[in-house]
């Protein structure tokens, strides 16, 4: 892609100078307007970055131009009402926020509205705006389930939501119970091939997740996901992964939980990396300030808590990391859409993956059958792989640092699982499995290794791959109780240096075809 080709795309489209996907979008939307009933719901979904508020925001000119109504706009954040506000204006659709300050007195000279859902709830309920006139209802963000209470109030409007994922965010409420039909924009994979979108590189490291807890709202509950993701393995892990793919990169960090933002604030910056941290407890000014500073700084790193997850857009992010998992489509094509805007300079941007999102949505981008999920999406829901399956299929790989330490050995994974199929047809007990896997952790230290010291010293190395190798037994034998796990590492670690010490020599000439020296 040409930085050419770059440039005229970043350029902001207005007024009647859209792009053809976008020129389609409107005409399909007013054909369904035009044929429905005036009560008619109707759901439009596009990705992340393909311009939804400009569509709308075109629309809604269009409408008012030919239609003696009014139009109202919704949001469910206040970031979003901003932007839509002045977006609405710079398509010469003069508009009256109606926050929570707004003085209404001139509200009769107006004819597009936008405001939040309870601010608007509570001024409807207090009968202070009139929307006897109302013919258009726009709603961002459709999926999440605050509009419908304001549905009653709007039973003889044409309502359009937008949506890049057409999935409800409660299980419970099925978009397809509000919206009368799904009309479907451009794909993601189409927006990349058109220069609208930045292609994605995916880096999954695997993560043992059973632990997580699942909350009433079906996604995984903020104390659960702390727990995990505070600890030194994962810690660890997440700045391990940094430096391998987006070292001195702008990277933005999304975690479930203040506690672990920070936590993961800290070990960047023990660690000498340029990070901020943002929650939403930071005042207008201090979001502000982070903001700039995170859209000036070329490495800057900023880690978060969802707060950036809709209404924020900052094109030069090269890297995101989810360090957290989540049960919801919608929030997971949020979270790394916030990376792929296009960019000067930007061909590609990375994402991390640290909470098996991949393994449970598919790849971003990938081909999504809205339509099905839309009409039916229980059946989405219920096809969606859990943890224990995920984790299931896991293959230990070693990082590429260690790895490099045993590089004298040709296979250094032990398929655990396999080795407990291959001992139950042997009619083996399942104690033969731990025997043959300090066996090969033995074999690989010491065919790296001079003398025993070498190899107790690689051991140290091993820590990630034996608790795989332990959580795939465990799971094997089905038997996980804490105690016996606990108990299960400390034996196998004490036997397998044990085992080292006694066999070195043993081992080394079965390799070499010759002792060690003296």
């Amino acid at each position: 892609m040409s930085v050419k080709t770059i440039s005229e795309n970043l350029e902001r489209q207005t007024g009647k100078d859209l792009y053809n996907y976008q020129k389609k979008a409107i005409d399909k939307v007013f054909k369904a307007f035009d044929e429905a009933p005036e009560d008619y719901h109707l759901l439009y979904q596009l990705p992340t970055g393909g311009g939804k508020t400009v569509i709308f925001s075109e629309f809604v000119r269009q409408y008012l131009k030919n239609h003696d109504k009014k139009a109202v706009i919704l949001t469910h954040r206040i970031e979003l009402l901003k932007q839509t506000s002045k977006m609405l204006t710079e398509f010469n659709v003069s508009n009256k926020v109606v926050d929570s300050k707004a003085n209404l007195d001139d509200q009769a000279d107006y004819s597009c509205f936008v405001a939040m859902v309870e601010t608007l709830n509570n001024r409807l309920q207090e009968d202070m705006l009139d929307i006897s006139d109302v013919g258009l209802v726009i709603i961002d963000e459709a999926h999440y389930n605050s509009f419908t209470k304001l549905f009653k109030y709007f039973e003889k409007s044409f309502i359009l939501g937008v949506t890049a994922t057409p999935l409800s965010s409660n299980k419970d409420l099925p978009m397809k119970d509000n919206y009368n039909e799904l009309i479907t924009g451009e794909t993601i994979e189409s927006l990349i091939e058109n220069n609208f979108l930045s292609r994605a590189e995916t880096y999954q490291y695997n993560v043992g997740l059973t632990s997580l807890e699942v909350g009433s709202n079906g996604d995984y509950t903020v104390k659960s996901s702390e727990d995990l993701y505070t600890n030194t393995d994962m810690l660890r892990k997440v700045v391990y992964a940094y430096e391998q793919h987006s070292l001195n990169k702008k990277t933005l960090i999304f975690n479930n939980g203040i506690n672990t933002s920070l936590h993961v604030y800290d070990t960047f910056k023990r660690a000498g990396y340029t990070i901020a941290h943002l929650d939403n407890t930071a005042s207008k000014k201090e979001r502000k300030a982070i903001l700039k500073w995170f859209k000036e700084t070329p490495n800057a790193i900023l880690s978060s808590v969802s707060i950036l997850t809709t209404g924020f857009d900052e094109p030069s992010v090269d890297t995101i990391i989810l360090n957290r998992a989540t049960k919801s489509l919608a929030l997971y094509y949020q979270m790394v859409g916030r990376g792929s805007r296009i960019y000067e300079g930007k061909e590609v941007f990375k994402i991390i993956d640290l909470g098996n999102n991949m393994h449970r949505f598919g790849p971003w981008g990938a081909d999504i059958d809205w339509q099905r999920i839309f009409g039916s999406p229980n059946y989405y829901l219920d096809s969606i792989v859990n943890d224990d399956d995920i984790e299931a299929n896991f293959r230990y790989e070693m990082p590429d640092a260690i790895r490099k330490e045993f590089a004298n050995s040709k296979e250094v994974y032990f398929d655990m699982k396999q080795a407990y199929i291959d001992s139950v047809n042997n009619g083996d007990s399942s104690k033969v499995l731990l025997e043959q896997s300090i066996a090969h952790h033995t074999k690989i230290c010491v065919e790296n290794s001079e003398d025993v010291y070498d190899a107790l010293a690689l051991m140290k190395l091993l820590e990630d791959d034996i608790n795989h190798r332990l959580e795939r037994y465990t799971q094997c034998i089905s038997k996980s109780t804490f105690n016996f796990v606990k108990w299960l590492h400390d034996d196998y670690r004490m036997k397998l240096r044990a085992y080292i010490r006694e066999n070195f020599d043993t081992v080394f000439e079965e390799i070499h075809g010759y002792p060690p020296e003296e």
